[in-house]
């Protein structure tokens, strides 16, 4: 069975929350949710964010060995605090580091910026972070669905279908090759 982690937190973008956690289960993933405490919290909007687990110690886990794939939502206010603690920014960066595949979209790539991830890459997220993600060297991309590696991101909610089947197809090609 594939699995999946969404890392988030409070005030997080309902949206690209839900449409992902639901859409990765019809899809038969088993779909953790880790927000810093383990504690539920609310989106921006007020959805209950259905929270599994607190952030995943990389010291203590082979990542791999867990999920194929990460997903980072969006939400300024959300990703503000979460790029600030270091172990969210190392979880990504090492789950990168091993071989992951992960989902960002809008404002989840200041979490891509943080965890060093964007160099020399194709980068989309919300129109206000293009500086940043230019700035962090990478390239900022405003199509529906960037692709590049291991990376799939998305500027907007409005996209999230394109994203989620991009997400999914490139995850049934990696399975193949796991």
């Amino acid at each position: 069975m594939t699995s999946a982690i969404i890392v988030t937190g409070a005030q997080v973008q309902d949206h690209e929350f839900i449409y992902p956690y639901y859409r990765l289960q019809e899809e038969g993933y088993t779909v953790d949710v880790a927000v810093r405490g383990g504690q539920e919290v609310l989106g921006y909007y007020g959805t209950k964010i259905p929270v599994t687990c607190d952030i995943p110690n990389v010291d203590e886990l082979d990542i791999r060995s867990y999920y194929d794939l990460l997903v980072l939502p969006g939400g300024a206010k959300a990703m503000e605090y979460m790029r600030q603690d270091l172990e969210i920014i190392n979880f990504i960066a090492e789950f990168h580091a091993q071989g992951g595949i992960i989902a960002s979209i809008c404002h989840g790539a200041q979490l891509l910026i943080s965890a060093g991830l964007v160099r020399n890459k194709v980068i989309s997220g919300y129109y206000s972070i293009k500086d940043d993600i230019i700035n962090a060297g990478g390239v900022w991309g405003n199509d529906p669905v960037t692709k590049d590696d291991r990376i799939i991101t998305s500027p907007h909610y409005k996209y999230l279908g394109q994203w989620m089947k991009q997400v999914i197809t490139e995850m049934n090609f990696a399975g193949r090759n796991f």
